[in-house]
């Protein structure tokens, strides 16, 4: 039992107890005890306080500001407000029993040029929150980067420039330094892929460049950044914490059994999963990868001697972030395709860009599976790719624990006249992709906990306030928190320890 499953558990215990397995009709199966039950924000999409605290613009508030690249002019400068009313956030997990809350602390309110000391007004907002956290009995989940650069380091080079990479080990001290005592599980990336990917490549993030090269440079600087980091923690914090890095893993299936799609998905796969899987878990980029990429990037340059070393240093846990599969198919001329940058296979996605995100595999086809329902986002609900990718990855490296570090859908949610939010269908996304976990769990995959996405509405990114993906309705005008009816469920969920029987759609 790691150190994790250890707070969670004694914390489960002394506040919920356990329910018999019979208690909601049907003999659920229940979880595993001490299964971490939590949800997920970001700094920037719910925290606001843009210029407090001595806190200086990140990618995503230069990005927001530049016009036609954020719905409506949407920026996070209020956001969820979180930073001003996390007590009230707080209250609200626990009246729903989550075990376990992971956020992502804001590059700039820590270290507003990316470099020098700490500012510890910012740091002592992360210490509030974390202590208040402590005090509710739920264990805090830190997450060092959630894809808010400091403008200046951007200013510099970005991540496609290899000194970020130190500049994020400088960062990494300075945070675990300060809540090294009291947070027992860390991550050092979130989603690297989309860093990569779509701020560099497709440019429908921030910074919003479109450079299929920087993009693999921004790659492998970020795998770099993360080995660092684990270095950086591994001296920093207490023996029994742990470490790890969240992969939005692209589920890849091909459009057919032949041998031109199987293609195709190999070669999503290789620049959407094994770039980071590889030397991040094996010590190794894959040749294939390599020599897909040859003609984009001198990879014998930008790989120096140590770096696969540093990269590949031992986690203790896989986060793993899943929404919908990627389905793909060889090049052609099939009208219901849709070419290119469909969206990323994560909840970041802004339509389409006329730039790739996918260099050495741009002319690859993406398509919406058929006879699917499918979210606000248009993200086709299937569970399934979820127990494929977690079982796939216990196959491959069996002795690495798993958790489900963002799981969610975005609906078109709203108020009723009697002030209720209901969301069935959210309720029935999240039991299929639960019940999903169970079936890991039942193949011998060694998932640590879940975490749903997001527990409260939220600026999602270059949608602006367009996307609800919370538990939590947030009004945006007034600031009120309202608890959907997918809250109240996960509640039961969470109580129980088992998936309560599926109530029936209206």
């Amino acid at each position: 039992m790691t150190a994790l499953q250890t707070d969670i558990g004694a914390r489960t215990r002394t506040r919920t107890g356990t329910a018999p397995s019979d208690a909601l009709g049907d003999t659920p199966v229940p979880f595993p005890a001490g299964f971490a039950w939590g949800a997920a924000t970001a700094a920037y999409q719910v925290e606001g306080a843009a210029t407090e605290g001595g806190r200086t613009p990140s990618i995503w508030d230069t990005f927001a500001r530049t016009p036609g690249k954020v719905r409506n002019g949407d920026t996070g400068d209020i956001a969820a407000d979180h930073y001003h009313r996390y007590r009230d956030d707080i209250q609200l997990m626990r009246e729903l029993g989550l075990t376990a809350y992971r956020f992502s602390v804001s590059w700039t309110r820590v270290q507003p040029t990316g470099r020098g000391p700490a500012v510890e007004r910012g740091l002592d907002f992360y210490r509030r929150l974390t202590d208040e956290l402590l005090g509710a009995g739920i264990t805090p989940v830190a997450t060092l980067y959630h894809w808010d650069l400091p403008q200046d380091l951007e200013d510099a080079g970005g991540w496609p420039h290899r000194p970020t990479a130190e500049r994020f080990a400088d960062y990494a001290a300075l945070v675990s330094g300060a809540l090294g005592d009291r947070v027992p599980l860390w991550t050092t990336l979130n989603e690297p892929w989309c860093s990569a990917f779509l701020g560099y490549g497709s440019g429908v993030h921030a910074p919003g460049r479109t450079d299929p090269a920087a993009a693999l440079r921004a790659a492998h600087h970020l795998n770099l950044a993360h080995g660092r980091a684990v270095e950086v923690l591994r001296d920093t914090l207490p023996a029994e914490a742990e470490v790890s890095v969240t992969l939005n893993l692209h589920h890849v299936r091909p459009l057919t059994d032949g041998a031109a799609d199987r293609e195709a998905a190999r070669r999503i796969d290789a620049v959407g999963n094994r770039i980071f899987t590889g030397p991040i878990l094996t010590g190794a980029y894959p040749e294939d990868l390599l020599a897909d990429t040859a003609r984009v990037v001198n990879w014998s340059e930008l790989v120096r001697d140590g770096d696969l070393e540093t990269i590949s240093r031992p986690l203790d846990v896989l986060g793993v972030n899943y929404y919908t599969p990627t389905l793909v198919s060889a090049p052609d001329a099939r009208a219901e395709a849709s070419r290119g940058p469909v969206r990323d296979a994560s909840h970041g996605g802004h339509g389409a860009s006329e730039h790739s995100p996918w260099p050495g595999a741009a002319d690859v086809v993406f398509h919406l599976p058929e006879g699917r329902d499918r979210t606000a986002m248009n993200w086709a609900i299937d569970p399934d790719g979820l127990y494929e990718l977690l079982v796939g990855l216990h196959r491959e490296h069996p002795d690495l624990p798993l958790m489900v570090t963002e799981n969610g859908a975005a609906f078109d949610d709203y108020v009723s006249p009697e002030g209720r939010v209901e969301d069935p269908e959210r309720i029935a996304y999240l039991n299929g992709h639960l019940a999903s976990v169970q079936r890991a769990l039942a193949e011998g995959a060694d998932v640590r906990g879940y975490f749903l996405w997001s527990l409260l509405d939220n600026f999602e990114w270059a949608y602006g306030y367009a996307k609800r993906f919370g538990a939590v309705y947030v009004d945006y005008a007034t600031q009120a928190r309202i608890p959907k009816a997918s809250a109240h469920w996960y509640a039961d969920v969470i109580r129980a320890n088992a998936l309560p029987p599926l109530p029936r759609l209206p």
